[in-house]
């Protein structure tokens, strides 16, 4: 749940990195929801019950922009990559950039001068 409530906290931080998980959490559950909203929406009030899942489509708008903007600072990429097709879903589905890069530092800790991962291992 921690995964789902971080972009929340951060709701309209377009500065920083989002991990994968961060990321795609917060994707599928709210397309859960809003699917759920809609279906319930439709139950009860008919045709016009649909407009609940808009609603909450359009109150997690600036949220799902901001934690795919960071998803794509952690790839080192621009936000701006998420405007385009197909490549935005191949960095979304990408591993996190090793180490700080221009966004901040990793936030899986892999690379960053403190957490360096590399220095455990050499003989």
């Amino acid at each position: 749940m921690e995964w789902y409530l971080a972009p929340w906290q951060k709701f309209a931080t377009f500065s920083g990195r989002a991990r994968r998980k961060e990321y795609w959490m917060f994707i599928i559950i709210n397309t859960v929801i809003q699917q759920v909203l809609s279906g319930v929406g439709m139950a009860v009030m008919g045709e016009s019950g649909v407009f609940l899942g808009s609603i909450f489509s359009l109150v997690t708008l600036v949220p799902t922009i901001a934690v795919a903007v960071r998803r794509m600072h952690d790839v080192g990429k621009s936000g701006w990559f998420m405007l385009i097709p197909i490549y935005n879903f191949i960095l979304a589905v990408s591993d996190s950039e090793h180490g700080e890069n221009q966004y901040g530092r990793n936030p899986k800790g892999l690379g960053n001068e403190e957490g360096n991962l590399e220095d455990h291992f050499v003989a």
